[in-house]
């Protein structure tokens, strides 16, 4: 799973939008590690509630949100449906955090009053909503220079000149396609 876009909402959208377009989020338990990867929830959070309707619950946002960012990256007009169901989410209550000792006695994070889907989504939407509202943050959104990768992410990178989502993936791949080409160019009887 690929956490590198800068927000939460867009490391949603990315669990559809690989480069080989493969679904992420394709069983309770692979939303289980997103959310975890995400940071949505602390480390040792037990998620036994996380089944198929938590998945669709998350695919169905995270379409709406890919809809949303797309036109924010075109310039279009959001699709009315999607925005409101997001708005929806939004205003729903984020999960409630706590500070309790570990059996070393350091406080760390854990969720209080148990893990709900609505909670996380609307901590997902919320961030969206926050992205999608600021000028400065929208005016950051990229899509992967790659051939065949989708992905979004915002440019934080200094002079704004970042092409790929990864440079470890697309970008690494880009290199070596270029540095293939150049060499297949250069030898003799070509």
């Amino acid at each position: 799973m690929w956490f590198d876009s800068g927000r939460v909402c867009l490391d949603l959208v990315a669990t559809s939008s690989a480069p080989a377009g493969a679904e992420e989020l394709y069983d309770g338990d692979e939303l289980r590690l997103w959310l975890a990867g995400a940071g949505l929830v602390p480390d040792r959070t037990p998620l036994a509630r996380v089944g198929p309707d938590w998945v669709a619950a998350f695919r169905a946002l995270r379409a709406d949100v890919a809809s949303l960012v797309r036109a924010a990256l075109t310039g279009g007009s959001p699709d009315g449906g999607a925005l409101a169901r997001v708005n929806a989410l939004a205003a729903g209550p984020p999960p409630g955090l706590c500070a309790v000792q570990d059996r070393e006695g350091h406080l760390v994070r854990e969720l209080c009053g148990g893990v709900e889907c609505g909670a996380l989504l609307a901590a997902v939407a919320r961030d969206a909503v926050e992205l999608l509202t600021d000028p400065g943050d929208r005016a950051l959104l990229r899509c992967c220079s790659s051939a065949g990768c989708t992905r979004i992410y915002l440019d934080t990178s200094r002079g704004h000149r970042r092409r790929w989502c990864s440079s470890e993936l697309c970008g690494n791949r880009e290199r070596v396609a270029r540095h293939r080409r150049r060499t297949a160019s250069a030898r003799p009887g070509r």
